[in-house]
């Protein structure tokens, strides 16, 4: 029930210029490489896919909308006019903005104000926001966040409003594991964030009295000075705490990953060497693991110990053929050295189900598993997938089943 498909490993001698980084399976959750990646550390404008996160949420749940329009506060105003936050040039404070504005402002820009004002239209305050922050992160096993705002900040940046009982210093802080988990949590629930995501400029507040360009920091957007095909999100964040970080997401090889690098080295004397640490890292992670073929739909899998049948129990028919009932692939290291990769059944060929049995009905779960050292982010364990039945098989007569029943008991017990 636990066959060895292959013994591989993926090479470890590689070391990102970072402080801290991972590379994750966007699709199963397997951390592909690490570094420092469990110590929290400062974040910056990366919090903003959190609240980008919550954004969509409350969209998905109906307590917020695309359309609907927002004042800024005087708080978040008056930080548009502060030349040391990355902002959008509001003109009156008394102007409203769509939420998808907003949003469009926060994620493509990294526009503090903008995350701040959708903030306090979602939580009513940015304090009850982050306290909501909180809450998703744990519900997601996030326990060591510290954060203090829906922006990036550094406190020392908001004058008064700040977070009750943090300091004027403080600033938000999480574990490169943290913000991968966010990520695939993003991307996953919210597919369509990608297409924000992913221009490199946009029209805020179009024919309105602010209307402006809005210019991502992401640099590895296709067209870009840093510019990789694939890559189509996420965020970036830099202060002089965090350093400069990204947090990154690309389609190569018929995969999707995702790439955090928090305090990339030397970028005091290089702007893009947050961008060119994760391109070394890309590098890496498609170079050393590629995507396998585990199952396609309607054809037996090759693998001598996948159940091919089930016997079935009180039904017009004595057996019921199994196969699969999707595509499916995972992403496997090239290397051969010392990890294990498993493909193991719920049950095995001859196994009993009881009649009725439906066509398709799902009757075997399959459970792909890479087992080494870099492991799988928090929850996740593999990739699932099911044998299904090929045909119908009705149920027996009445008489037949009394029959079966008893043949059985007297077998069994006598």
């Amino acid at each position: 029930m636990t066959p060895i498909l292959s013994v591989v490993s993926a090479d470890q001698t590689f070391d990102v210029k970072a402080k801290a980084a991972i590379a994750v399976d966007a699709d199963s959750g397997k951390i592909l490489y690490s570094k420092n990646a469990d110590t929290p550390m400062g974040i910056a404008s990366i919090t903003k896919i959190m609240t980008i996160y919550m954004t969509l949420d409350a969209i998905k749940k109906g307590t917020l909308h695309w359309d609907d329009k927002v004042k800024m506060s005087d708080y978040a105003f008056n930080l548009t006019q502060n030349p040391e936050a990355s902002n959008i040039a509001v003109k009156d404070k008394n102007e409203a903005f769509t939420v998808k504005d907003l949003f469009n402002a926060a994620l493509i820009q990294s526009a503090n104000s903008a995350a701040i004002t959708l903030a306090e239209k979602i939580g009513g305050t940015e304090p009850k926001f982050v306290d909501q922050m909180k809450t998703q992160l744990a519900y997601w096993g996030i326990k060591d966040a510290k954060l203090v705002n829906a922006s990036g900040l550094n406190n020392s940046v908001l004058d008064e409003n700040i977070y009750p009982g943090s300091s004027k210093t403080d600033e938000n802080e999480l574990s490169a594991k943290d913000v991968a988990i966010i990520s695939k949590h993003l991307i996953n629930d919210f597919p369509d964030v990608l297409d924000t995501s992913k221009k490199a400029t946009e029209t805020f507040d179009a024919h309105g009295d602010s209307e402006q360009p809005l210019t991502s920091y992401n640099y590895m957007l296709p067209g870009l000075s840093a510019g990789r095909p694939g890559v189509d999100g996420l965020k970036t964040g830099t202060t002089a705490f965090a350093g400069a970080c990204f947090v990154a997401t690309t389609v190569q090889n018929n995969f999707r990953i995702i790439t955090v690098v928090l305090n990339a080295d030397n970028a005091d004397n290089d702007s893009n060497a947050r961008f060119q640490a994760t391109g070394e890292l890309m590098n890496h992670i498609y170079g050393t693991w590629q995507l396998q073929t585990l199952a396609t739909k309607g054809v037996k899998i090759d693998d001598h110990n996948a159940p091919s049948k089930l016997t079935v129990l009180d039904g017009q028919s004595k057996q019921v053929t199994l196969l699969p009932d999707t595509d499916l692939s995972a992403v496997v290291p090239m290397a051969a050295n010392d990890t294990i990769t498993s493909l193991t059944y719920n049950k095995k060929d001859d196994d009993t189900v009881t009649a009725p049995i439906k066509k398709n009905q799902k009757l075997v779960q399959a459970t792909f598993q890479i087992r080494d050292k870099l492991g799988y982010l928090p929850g996740l364990d593999g990739k699932k997938f099911y044998l299904t039945a090929t045909k119908e098989v009705p149920k027996s007569n009445a008489v037949k089943v009394m029959w079966n029943h008893f043949v059985r008991f007297v077998n069994e017990k006598l």
